[in-house]
């Protein structure tokens, strides 16, 4: 009869938790196990963003020429300080959780408080960084030809080496322009808007700029672009079909469409972690304001979000290096 009540009394434990797995809480393990199959999504995400990238190697959009914007610089090329700025922004949000959770331990409510408070302004200003960052890319800056097979042509002004924005040297001509509808003609295309110039205008304000040139997505034996010939470039232009200014889904100004796919998805799915990790916060936020985790007796909440936003910040370290840096 004791032995029946004793294995009772430790199911019971078992189920209220007592048992502890490697001396961790449910909560905490369920939070682990979490992070584990994340990691292993995102790793999925990557490896296929790889193999796409090793197939395209020849024509994979330079990062260096893509993200070259930052706030208040106006036709700067800064590339990459954008990017850089936030991740530095992310990397310390981290070291401000790493506090937080410590003066947890020390049941310090003021410095909770405070650490979270710059881990949730650290986390803002990344997502709201990204979302910018999104804006420009899809918005374009130069624009580019596409020829029929998907090739993408951007344009060089051999008098100062830089790229020329076909809105800048296209010449206007009168004519009624209205987006295509899927009812009227081919039923699976349909625009949602049109674009600044139309192929002609660029055509004809090529021709009459004898300075600029094409240049391909095709990359060179030194990892550039390939810069045809002025004679090439008058042959290579009767190929294109039309106008592309920045980057979705189906066109991209910027080389290979796949990259477009691949950027939109990838850090959107990741953005989508570090906002969710904000509005969790905040909501740790209040909780720490009005008391809860002191009645508790400890802040092991706090320590539980601070796992989930170390893994975010982990993950984009990652992406990160890439997109950006590869």
């Amino acid at each position: 009869m004791e032995v029946t009540a004793n294995t009772a009394a430790d199911s019971e434990e078992v189920w209220r938790g007592g048992n502890k797995p490697l001396n961790v809480s449910y909560g905490k393990m369920m939070m682990w196990f979490f992070i584990v199959s994340d990691a292993l999504t995102f790793t999925g995400f990557l490896v296929s963003y790889g193999f796409s990238r090793f197939k395209n190697i020849n024509s994979w959009p330079i990062a260096d020429e893509v993200f070259t914007h930052f706030p208040f610089l106006h036709g700067i090329d800064a590339p990459m300080y954008y990017v850089a700025l936030m991740t530095f922004i992310l990397i310390f949000s981290s070291v401000t959780m790493v506090l937080a959770v410590d003066a947890g331990h020390h049941m310090h409510k003021s410095k909770v408080t405070f650490y979270m408070l710059l881990t949730i302004i650290g986390g803002a200003i990344f997502v709201g960084s990204q979302a910018w960052e999104w804006k420009n890319f899809i918005r374009g800056e130069y624009g580019a030809l596409e020829t029929r097979g998907g090739q993408i042509l951007q344009f060089v002004d051999t008098s100062s080496g830089k790229r020329a924005s076909i809105q800048e040297f296209a010449v206007a001509i009168e004519t009624n322009r209205s987006t295509h509808k899927s009812s009227n003609g081919i039923w699976y295309k349909a625009e949602t808007s049109l674009p600044t110039v139309s192929l002609e205008e660029v055509k004809k304000g090529f021709l009459a700029n004898k300075n600029l040139v094409i240049r391909t997505q095709e990359l060179d034996e030194k990892g550039q672009k390939t810069v045809l010939s002025r004679s090439e470039s008058k042959g290579i232009l009767g190929n294109a079909v039309g106008v592309v200014e920045g980057a979705n889904l189906i066109h991209n100004e910027y080389g290979n469409r796949l990259f477009a796919d691949f950027f939109f998805f990838i850090t959107g799915f990741h953005g989508f972690h570090v906002f969710s990790g904000v509005v969790i916060n905040i909501i740790i936020f209040f909780n720490v304001i009005l008391g809860t985790y002191e009645r508790r007796g400890h802040y092991e909440m706090v320590e539980k979000v601070g796992l989930y936003w170390h893994f975010v910040d982990l993950v984009w370290v990652f992406v990160f290096t890439f997109f950006y840096l590869v």
